[in-house]
This record gives C-alpha cells, sequence and structure tokens, in this order.
C-alpha cells in the first residue's frame, strides 16, 4: 500500500521561536503581504494576541506560552518561588488577552505548574515547556487530521468556516487538518469555505492558506451556506472550537451556530475538531461561557475607512455557542466522540 504524503499539504508555520524574540506571522496583512511581528516581551505577546496578529486558540496558547518565556528574560529571581510571584502580573496580562479561548488558560496554567515544580534552572524548564506545547499541538493535529477524515465518504464535499489550519496552530490545523488529510487520502473533492464577517479569516486567510498546499478551495458568502448545503454540494461541515464543554457545547466563530442549524436542515454532517486542550470539563454548558465582545468599529468600517451611517450602533460578539445536539462528531488527538453528551464526554475527558 502506497504511504499518503500529509507533508505534501503542510507548508505554513505561524509561530518562530528565535531563541531571543517570538516571531509571529501578521495575520492582519496576509493575503497581500507576508511578514512577521517580532515580540521581544511578553507585553508585545498580549498585544499581538488581543489585536488578531496571531489568532486561532491553540495558536494563541503556544504563543502565550512562549510570551512567559519572554516574561522570565526580565526576571531577577534565585528560586522558581520569587520568579512565579515577580511573573504572576505578566501572566495576568496574557491571560485578559482574550477570555473566549480555553487555550489561552490552559498554556499559562501549564506553564505554571512546572514552573512551581522547578529548581534553579527555571528558566529552561519554562522554554523546554513552550517547546513541548508547541511540538505536540502539531502532532496532535496530525493525529486527529486522520481520525476525523476516516469518517467521510470517497468523494464529499466539505464546508469550512473561520480559520483552523496551520495559520491557528503551531502547523497542520485542526478542522483544516481534517480536510488536508481528507485531500491527501482522496477523500475530499470541493472544499468550501466562508468569508467569515466582519474579519474575513476565510476570504482573507483559509483560503490563502490552501493555495499554499495546493488545494483549490471556493470561496462563498456567509450568507451563502444554506443555500451551498441545499444544492447537495457539502456533505460536512467542519469547523474548529475555542472551548468545548462538559456536555459537548461548543463556543466558536460567530456564524458556526448558524452553520449547524442549517447542516441539520438538510442532512448535512457536522464535525468539530480540535485538541483536547480546548475541552474545559469545569464548564458544564455553553451558556456558562464568555462571549467575547470586540469594538463596534469593526463593523462599522473596513481597514479603517467607515462604510456605514455615523450613528448607527453596532453589536459584535464574536463568537457563539453551538449546542451538542446539533454536532455529529468531536474530533480531537485522544479520540472521536459521536454525538456527543455528558456521558460520552466524561468517559473521554475525565481524566
Amino acid at each position: 500500500m502506497t504511504a499518503i504524503d500529509y507533508d505534501r499539504y503542510d507548508h505554513i508555520r505561524p509561530i518562530r521561536w528565535t531563541g531571543e524574540s517570538l516571531e509571529l506571522l501578521d495575520q492582519r496583512v496576509l493575503p497581500f503581504a507576508v511578514a512577521h511581528e517580532i515580540c521581544r516581551s511578553s507585553d508585545d505577546v498580549a498585544a499581538a494576541i488581543h489585536a488578531l496578529t496571531v489568532r486561532g486558540a491553540p495558536a494563541i496558547g503556544i504563543a502565550a506560552a512562549w510570551g512567559v518565556v519572554l516574561a522570565a528574560r526580565a526576571v531577577q529571581a534565585n528560586t522558581a518561588e520569587e520568579a512565579l510571584h515577580q511573573l504572576e502580573p505578566a501572566l495576568q496580562r496574557l491571560n485578559a488577552a482574550r477570555p473566549t479561548a480555553v487555550n489561552l488558560a490552559w498554556a499559562l496554567a501549564r506553564m505554571r505548574r512546572v514552573l512551581v515544580q522547578a529548581g534553579s534552572t527555571w528558566r529552561e524548564v519554562l522554554e523546554q515547556e513552550a517547546r513541548a506545547i508547541e511540538t505536540e499541538d502539531l502532532a496532535a493535529n496530525r493525529s486527529m487530521g486522520r481520525a476525523g477524515a476516516a469518517l467521510i465518504a470517497q468523494g464529499s464535499g466539505v464546508l469550512t468556516h473561520c480559520n483552523t489550519g496551520s495559520l491557528a496552530t503551531a502547523g497542520f490545523g485542526t478542522a483544516l487538518g481534517v480536510i488536508r488529510a481528507g485531500v491527501a487520502e482522496g477523500r475530499i473533492a470541493r472544499v468550501f469555505a466562508t468569508e467569515t464577517r466582519p474579519w474575513n479569516q476565510g476570504a482573507r486567510l483559509t483560503v490563502w492558506e490552501l493555495q499554499q498546499d495546493g488545494i483549490a478551495p471556493t470561496l462563498i458568502a456567509d450568507s451563502a451556506a444554506s443555500h451551498l448545503m441545499k444544492t447537495g454540494q457539502v456533505q460536512w461541515v467542519i469547523v474548529g472550537a475555542d472551548r468545548i464543554c462538559a456536555n459537548g457545547d461548543t463556543a466558536n466563530k460567530i456564524g458556526t451556530y448558524q452553520l449547524a442549524i442549517a447542516a441539520k436542515r438538510h442532512g448535512v454532517k457536522f464535525m468539530v475538531a480540535a485538541p483536547s486542550s480546548t475541552v474545559d470539563m469545569g464548564t458544564q454548558h455553553g451558556d456558562l461561557i464568555e462571549i467575547e465582545q470586540r469594538a463596534p468599529a469593526e463593523l462599522l468600517a473596513f481597514q479603517g475607512q467607515r462604510t456605514v451611517a455615523e450613528g448607527v450602533q453596532a453589536w459584535n460578539p464574536v463568537f457563539d455557542v453551538t449546542p451538542h445536539d446539533l454536532i455529529d462528531a468531536i474530533v480531537t488527538e485522544q479520540g472521536v466522540i459521536e454525538s456527543p453528551d455528558t456521558a460520552k464526554m466524561q468517559a473521554l475527558f475525565a481524566r
């Protein structure tokens, strides 16, 4: 049997640690410019996370971990206990940069944990842990990509929302990782991507990223999704997640919920692909998730130019919650849960 070449569809790396600074591929200027923002302090990293220079739940967590390493460079401490005390303000500022993505708090908690257990080499321990978080994410994406692709029939069409690829992770991607694996295995014949207003992550990032790997996507307006499903060209909607609750409810980019409703109406399967670090067993259901509200200006203007009449108000939540009963499969590197509910989530993730 011929080996499947997954590497053929995995060329982009958005996060680069140089040993002295963190270089982030600036996703605000793609696809027309490829530029890196250089972060030399934890506050630089926090600002980059908030400004969406780096985005996507796994990538945010990875960037934050390297932010802790940068913060440690400025600390004068003889013991790990002293270092933790001095690092706490920086950790808090990093944590406040984006409140919805659970990976951010997860990565910072992991950095805290190894610091508490570290000895005199605590700086080296922090750097090793940040590297491990990044390396493990890439391995997890490869694993979940293959697991998710296995659910898809040969010759299928898929629709994805926002950007869940290499740009949002250490590489390969979550939902786009499933799509990459599905294309590599010959299971996926057609890929559609929504614009994903108001930041156009689909139009600016997803279709560009897929092009870099030789995958030809078709872009649609967000409002065309239901009609696309009705035509029968799509058999799966595949999305990522910023938080998955104990019952399987899932927070993701605004617009995901309505895609799940439309998919259910048209008999299209709905898949959520995310690393286990996105699972939050401490949050029982989606109503308890804090939904981030961003500036109304993001809806009222485009690239700094106002497009809406003066005096108009805007409401700009950037996530919504898809109830678990609209989800056909949650795919993680630890396993696949079909028709998720509390019992199934507990069985896989209680530990």
